[in-house]
C-alpha cells in the first residue's frame, strides 16, 4: 500500500503529502495519527506537532523556514504562515573531516572520442560561434545552410505541415531520410546577445565562457566569427583560451568580417573552410573509456515538492557511484544553494574550499540585494504552486543532486574543472544560464532533474531530463528521458533506481541513445551577464 504521506528526516517536523488529503483525513506518521485540519494538495507539507510561533520548520533536518503564527499539528504550511530562514551563523569547524568516497576499480566504461590532451568527449562536436552578437545574422545563415545539408529531417515535418496550411491542401505524411554525409561529427551553432556594449568584465568573463566550451572534450573544433571592433577582441579571446588551456591544439578557424569585407565571400570562405575541418573531425571513432573521463554536470528546474525526495537524491545517489569510480561532477545554481550552506563548508576538502563557497555566495547575494531583492524570493510560481515555499525548502531538496561525496573544489563562473571528484560552480539558478555555463567548465554531460517539465538542452553537451514524478514523465515524453516517479510510488529502491540511471547516463555518453532535446535540436545557450549595458 502506498504511503499518504513521507516524513524525509527523523528531526523533520514537516510531513510531505504523496496524495491530496482531506480535511479530517488521519494520517499515521512514526506510528502516530495526525488528523489533517485543513485540505493538503499533493507535494505540500503539513505540521506533525503543533509548532509554536518562531520555532524552526524542520525538512531534509535542516531549517526551511520559521513559524510567524501558531500552525497546529495537521495544518498545512503556506506562505501566510511560514517566513524564510537561513543560518547566518557558519562555521568551519568539520571541514576537511569527511572521509573520501573510497574509489573502486570499476569495470565499467563507456564509449567516448578521445582527444591528444587526454581527456574524452560524448559528443564530436564542430562548432560555430560569433565573439559578438552583431554576427548573429552570419552564424543563423550558416545554420540554415549547413542544417538543410546535414538534417533535412528535422526540418521536413513542420515545413510540410506550413506549406499545407499556405496552399489550403491535405498534409502528406512523408518522411525525409537523415542524409549526414559526416555521421561521425554533430555540427552545433551559438548565439548570444554580448561581446559589446557593456562592460569590459563582462566582454572578458564572455571570452573565458567560450574557451571553455571549445575547450570542452565534447568539441572538436569550431569556428570562430568576429565583426572586428567588438569588446571582446580576437586577441582577448586568444589570451583567455590561453590561460586556460596552455596546451590548446584543436582547429580554430577565426573569420573576421571587416577584414574580409564583401558579405558573401565571408559565407563562402567559412563554409569552404569549415568543410575541411568537418571532414577531418569526421575520421575520428568512439573508443572504450573509463567512467573517470565523465564530467557531469547537475542541474534542477520546474521543480515540484517530490524533487527532493524522489529524482534529486537519485541522481545525487548515482554521482556517488560516478565518483567512487573516479569521474567529476559540478554542483552549481548558487541561489539554490542558500540556506543549506554548513552542509556544504562541512563537506569541504579544506578551508580554502570553503571559504571560497562562502564569499562567492555572500557577493552574489549582496549584489542581489543592492538590485532591490533577495534570495528569499528565489521560488518560482511553479515552485510555490508545487510545495517549495521558501528558498531553503528549495535548496534543501536541490542540494541532494549532489550526494554525499567531499567538495573537492569550488569555481567562480566561467573556471575550468580541475580536480576530479564534486565541484561547485558559482552560478544563477536561471536553468539555461546554469546549464550554458557547466558546459563551459567542462561538463560533457549533464543531468536536469525537473518535476514540472523542461525542453532545456544545450549545444555541445547530452542533457538528460529526469523526472520526479511519473505523471510529467507520461505527459511530455517528448521531452523527458527518464522516470524517477517509482520512488515515490513506493516501487523501486534508491538504490536500484540509482543503478539503472548510471546505465541510462553510460547509454548516453557512449552514442547509444539520444537525449530527448538533442531529438528535438534543442541547443540553448545564455552566458550570465553580471554587469550592466553602457
Amino acid at each position: 500500500m502506498i504511503s499518504k504521506a513521507i516524513k524525509i528526516h527523523p528531526n523533520d517536523n514537516l510531513i510531505v503529502a504523496i496524495n491530496d488529503l482531506k480535511k479530517g483525513e488521519n494520517v499515521t506518521v512514526d506510528n502516530q495519527t495526525v488528523t489533517i485540519q485543513e485540505r493538503v494538495k499533493q507535494k505540500h507539507k503539513f505540521a506533525q506537532f503543533d509548532i509554536e510561533k518562531g520555532e524552526p520548520l524542520l525538512m531534509y533536518g535542516v531549517k526551511v523556514g520559521i513559524a510567524n503564527q501558531i500552525i497546529l499539528k495537521g495544518t498545512p504550511l503556506t506562505p501566510e504562515n511560514i517566513d524564510n530562514a537561513f543560518n547566518e551563523n557558519i562555521h568551519f569547524e568539520n571541514v576537511g573531516k569527511l572521509n573520501p568516497i573510497k574509489s573502486k576499480n570499476s569495470e565499467r566504461f563507456f564509449m567516448g572520442y578521445p582527444r591528444k590532451d587526454g581527456s574524452v568527449g560524448t559528443q564530436n562536436v564542430w562548432l560555430f560561434f560569433p565573439l559578438v552578437f552583431c554576427e548573429n545574422r552570419n552564424i543563423e545563415l550558416l545554420k540554415t545552410v549547413f542544417e538543410r545539408e546535414f538534417y533535412p529531417d528535422k526540418l521536413h515535418e513542420h515545413q510540410q505541415f506550413l506549406r499545407s496550411l499556405v496552399q489550403n491542401t491535405k498534409e502528406k505524411a512523408t518522411k525525409t531520410k537523415n542524409q549526414n554525409p559526416f555521421p561521425n561529427v554533430d555540427v552545433r551553432f551559438i548565439t548570444h546577445h554580448s561581446g559589446c556594449g557593456g562592460t569590459r568584465s563582462d566582454s572578458k568573463i564572455l571570452g573565458k565562457l567560450l574557451s571553455g566550451y571549445v575547450s570542452n572534450p565534447n568539441v572538436v573544433g569550431a569556428t570562430v566569427l568576429s565583426l572586428g571592433c567588438q569588446n571582446l577582441q580576437v586577441e582577448l579571446f586568444l589570451e583567455e583560451l590561453k590561460s586556460m588551456n596552455p596546451g590548446f591544439d584543436k582547429p580554430l578557424l577565426v573569420f573576421d568580417q571587416q577584414k574580409i569585407g564583401n558579405r558573401d565571400d565571408l559565407i563562402k570562405k567559412i563554409i569552404k573552410d569549415s568543410l575541411k575541418g568537418i571532414k577531418k573531425a569526421n575520421e575520428i571513432k568512439r573508443e572504450k573509456t573509463p567512467l573517470s573521463k565523465l564530467t557531469i554536470g547537475l542541474e534542477c528546474g520546474g521543480s515540484d515538492g517530490f524533487s527532493g525526495i524522489s529524482a534529486n537524491p537519485t541522481l545525487g545517489a548515482t554521482i556517488d557511484k560516478l565518483v567512487a569510480a573516479g569521474g567529476s561532477a559540478i554542483l552549481s545554481e548558487f541561489p539554490e544553494l542558500r540556506g543549506v550552506e554548513q552542509e556544504l563548508v562541512d563537506r569541504c576538502v579544506d578551508i580554502k574550499k570553503a571559504k571560497k563557497f562562502i564569499d562567492l555566495m555572500q557577493r552574489y547575494e549582496q549584489k542581489v540585494i543592492e538590485s532591490g531583492t533577495d534570495f528569499s524570493t528565489n521560488p518560482s510560481p511553479g515552485n510555490i504552486k508545487d510545495g517549495l515555499i521558501t528558498d531553503a525548502m528549495k535548496s534543501a531538496g536541490a542540494a541532494k543532486k549532489g550526494g554525499t561525496s567531499p567538495v573537492v573544489d569550488v569555481l567562480d563562473y566561467g573556471e575550468y574543472l580541475q580536480n576530479s571528484g564534486l565541484n561547485l560552480l558559482c552560478t544563477p539558478g536561471n536553468d539555461v544560464e546554469s546549464t550554458t555555463a557547466m558546459a563551459g567548465s567542462g561538463a560533457n554531460l549533464i543531468i536536469f532533474t525537473t518535476g514540472l517539465g523542461t525542453p532545456t538542452g544545450n549545444p555541445i553537451t547530452p542533457v538528460v531530463k529526469i523526472s520526479s514524478n511519473t505523471s510529467v514523465f507520461e505527459k511530455m515524453s517528448d521531452i523527458i528521458d527518464f522516470n524517477c516517479g517509482s520512488i515515490v510510488e513506493g516501487n523501486e529502491t534508491l538504490e536500484s533506481l540509482s543503478t539503472r540511471l548510471l546505465d541510462y547516463i553510460i547509454q548516453v555518453a557512449s552514442g547509444e541513445i539520444k537525449t530527448k532535446s538533442m531529438e528535438n535540436r534543442q541547443y540553448d545557450f545564455l552566458p550570465w551577464k553580471r554587469d550592466i549595458s553602457l
